[in-house]
């Protein structure tokens, strides 16, 4: 390179580097709470909006789709409309499993009789110089018994659950056609009562 092809760039000057805050591990300010409907509030929302059974289950309605662009439709179309009832058929087969799985249910039976029994009490109790008041006896005694769970086999359980679910529903979703039961017209009526 010669002297005439050199380009020479000025960097002086001052800068000024902004302050930065020290973030923390725990920086919410950029989440907005809502009120996480508590599992009553669900099961009556769920119950409001399920559909008729005798709809669910027409088996006159079950058929194979067309084409894959339609299939794909059809799913989301039926998991839109049939969502209560996808939630219904998850909750019986949990309970089924619950039942059918009597160490699992004896340890969320002791679980639940303990956390009720310290609610009640109210009373604070001290570990290592630190009081621990109801609620984090509560979440202790939770935390304690998930490992007791884990060997009774609740994570099986549970993936067994999922797994069951998501078959049945998916079979459901892809073989019930929709287009029988919901016409373009009122569609947009049933999205925005759902």
């Amino acid at each position: 390179m010669s002297a005439a092809d050199e380009v020479k760039v000025d960097i002086s000057g001052d800068m000024n580097v902004p302050h930065e805050r020290p973030k923390s591990n725990f920086d919410l300010s950029s989440f907005s709470f809502q009120k996480i409907p508590s599992p009553l509030e669900l099961l009556q929302i769920t119950r409001k909006y399920i559909r008729p059974w005798s709809e669910f289950v027409n088996t006159a309605n079950f058929k194979t789709a067309a084409s894959m662009p339609r299939l794909t439709s059809r799913f989301v179309r039926n998991l839109s409309y049939f969502q209560s009832n996808y939630i219904f058929i998850f909750v019986i087969l949990m309970i089924y499993c619950l039942i059918t799985s009597p160490l699992i249910l004896l340890v969320l039976a002791a679980a639940a009789y303990a956390s009720h029994r310290i609610n009640k009490a109210q009373v604070p109790v001290n570990i290592f110089g630190h009081q621990l008041g109801t609620n984090q006896q509560i979440m202790a005694v939770n935390l304690a018994s998930m490992p007791i769970l884990y060997i009774a086999g609740a994570g099986a359980a549970l993936f067994w659950t999922l797994g069951a679910s998501c078959f049945v529903i998916s079979i459901h979703a892809v073989f019930y056609n929709i287009d029988a039961i919901v016409t373009e017209e009122n569609e947009g009526f049933l999205a925005e009562v759902v």
